[in-house]
């Protein structure tokens, strides 16, 4: 399987390394030919309105969503989560494919960083996640799974073809989420 990691601005390539400890074949993606040959996307972490200016001037945004409405499996942590969420509390949404409404950098500053071992649905054993201004879900549409919280908070879920973690699973070298959206495809 191909799977692609949108390559844009971010820790992109921990992502790489997840996805081809898990078994894939990483493609970096940054053009709309990148995006037509492979079978899945990663969208990592990083700066979520830097994603959306390069996303446009890319021409990606239409090409995403459009693969996103064919069924083609994309994984979105941190930033990745804001740019898929269908709406966004003190932002503008992006690709809004995901029924979920979140905040950006909810769990606070740089500083405010922490790391916690959480259960994840379909994982059979706890998620390292690292936090870094990461985003929280504020409101679940109907057809979205948790398949994670953290302290009542939904911090990893799916909708069909569609996985967000509010953490970082890459920087702890954790394949397991990785692993688990690649069963999607």
């Amino acid at each position: 399987m191909k799977a692609g990691v949108l390559a844009l601005q971010g820790d992109f390539r921990e992502h790489v390394r997840m996805l081809a400890e898990a078994g894939a074949t990483p493609i970096e993606v940054r053009t709309q030919e990148d995006l037509a040959g492979v079978d899945s996307l990663t969208i990592p972490g990083g700066e979520s309105t830097t994603i959306g200016k390069l996303a446009h001037i890319a021409g990606l945004v239409e090409p995403i969503r459009a693969r996103a409405d064919e069924g083609m499996p994309i994984f979105g942590t941190c930033a990745g989560m804001i740019v898929l969420a269908r709406e966004v509390v003190d932002g503008d949404p992006l690709f809004a494919l995901m029924d979920i409404k979140v905040r950006r950098n909810a769990y606070g500053r740089q500083v405010d960083s922490f790391e916690a071992d959480v259960p994840v649905a379909g994982i059979d054993r706890p998620v390292r996640a690292v936090f870094i201004r990461a985003p929280w879900v504020e409101e679940v549409g109907e057809g979205v799974t948790v398949l994670a919280e953290l302290e009542g908070r939904p911090i990893a879920l799916e909708q069909d073809n569609l996985l967000v973690a509010s953490f970082h699973p890459e920087l702890v070298g954790d394949a397991g989420l990785h692993a688990y959206f690649l069963e999607k495809g």
